[in-house]
């Protein structure tokens, strides 16, 4: 279970933030505007959000284990089809990968709960990690793939091969799982809601927007944070390693906030202090863009390193059984992928409007500014 976790976890993110130093030639390609172009990352958030909503039905009927190797069996052929020739492939690929990627996301948390409930926190912080090796690698590495391989088509393929090779290792999880080794869900049958809708708990919406919040910030990055770079002047190549580099970081924050928070009775100050970090890298790229660049890099990764993994540990630390964690994660990741969507597509309309990176920047900076505000409520010491 342990290893299908990780596996899980090293594909959640290589599908979304190995386009982004790719972005550029893709839209060369097919002659995109920066609006749309801004689409090809923004399609699969959307979908991120919305098939979060099946995934809770689906795992009770189904089984968690089922339902996650379904996932990656969909990641896998969702990233293969983005390589057709035809432009409408790009996006209804992204599709189905957002939708694969959304019923990994959602599982997690009460996989995590159910099978690991004395190490939720652990296990958060490796998870969360992983998932951000994932995205580091593939970020890291798509500019070389690319020129290696002849093409921007390089890269998905090599990315649709891992999630076919972690969903045949995951596998045996299934195996177990219908042979009666553990149980496939939370609990035999959803239970019973006795207590208020999460919806009308201003708990959860402040866990949702914290976790939508820092979706939005992390996405914006990794869809623009290169070709802001190589706007200013920076060569592609090195844009790409300072991206790249900017996500390996984020693994400090992933593996520390996570611990320290389940070892705290309430995290509003981590809340406060990660989201403050990815402020203040934001502030940086509207002073000096390039001649910091690496400094900001630190901050935004290490910033969106622990405000991700505080989001996911909130998830199970503020709910009381695994089906709560699983109910909580489906409200927070539908919609706070919907509400993350919005930033790509919005950042890169302000570009094209404005015609610079000021505005979009300046926008970015607020939303962050926001994240600490949430993080003094979504941190409070108090049970779902």
């Amino acid at each position: 279970m342990l290893l299908g976790v990780v596996l899980a976890a090293l594909n959640m993110r290589v599908a979304v933030a190995g386009v982004s130093p790719l972005l550029t030639d893709i839209g060369d390609h097919f002659g995109l505007s920066a609006t749309v172009g801004g689409l090809i990352t923004t399609v699969p958030l959307v979908f991120m959000g919305l098939g979060s909503l099946v995934a809770p039905g689906l795992a009770a009927r189904r089984g968690t284990e089922t339902v996650l190797f379904g996932a990656l069996v969909l990641l896998c052929g969702g990233i293969a089809v983005r390589v057709a020739p035809p432009v409408i492939a790009l996006f209804a690929g992204g599709v189905l990968v957002g939708t694969a990627i959304a019923l990994l996301n959602v599982l997690m948390p009460g996989l995590i709960k159910r099978d690991f409930p004395d190490r939720a926190a652990p296990m958060t912080a490796l998870y969360s990690t992983t998932m951000i090796l994932g995205a580091t690698v593939s970020s890291a590495t798509a500019v070389p793939l690319e020129r290696a391989l002849g093409g921007w088509q390089g890269p998905f393929v090599s990315w649709s091969l891992l999630a076919a090779v972690s969903a045949l290792l995951w596998l045996p999880q299934v195996v177990l799982a219908r042979r009666g080794a553990g149980e496939t869900v939370p609990g035999p049958r959803p239970v019973p809601q006795t207590g208020p809708r999460l919806t009308s708990l201003p708990l959860a919406w402040q866990i949702t927007l914290f976790m939508g919040g820092q979706s939005l910030v992390a996405y914006v990055v990794i869809s623009w944070l290169p070709t802001i770079l190589s706007d200013q002047g920076m060569d592609k190549s090195e844009a790409g390693l300072v991206f790249a580099f900017s996500t390996l970081v984020q693994m400090a924050g992933s593996l520390l906030v996570p611990v320290l928070a389940g070892r705290m009775r309430g995290q509003r100050a981590l809340g406060v202090v990660t989201a403050g970090l990815m402020a203040a890298g934001a502030a940086g790229l509207l002073i000096d863009p390039v001649g910091g660049a690496w400094l900001w890099a630190v901050l935004l990764g290490v910033g969106q390193g622990g405000t991700l993994g505080l989001a996911l540990t909130l998830m199970v630390l503020r709910a009381r059984t695994a089906h709560t964690a699983a109910r909580l994660s489906g409200m927070a990741q539908t919609w706070g992928y919907l509400l993350a969507a919005l930033g790509p597509f919005t950042l890169g309309a302000l570009r094209q409007a404005t015609g610079g990176w000021t505005v979009p920047v300046a926008a970015l900076l607020a939303v962050c500014c926001g994240l600490m505000l949430l993080a003094l409520g979504a941190g409070r010491d108090r049970k779902i």
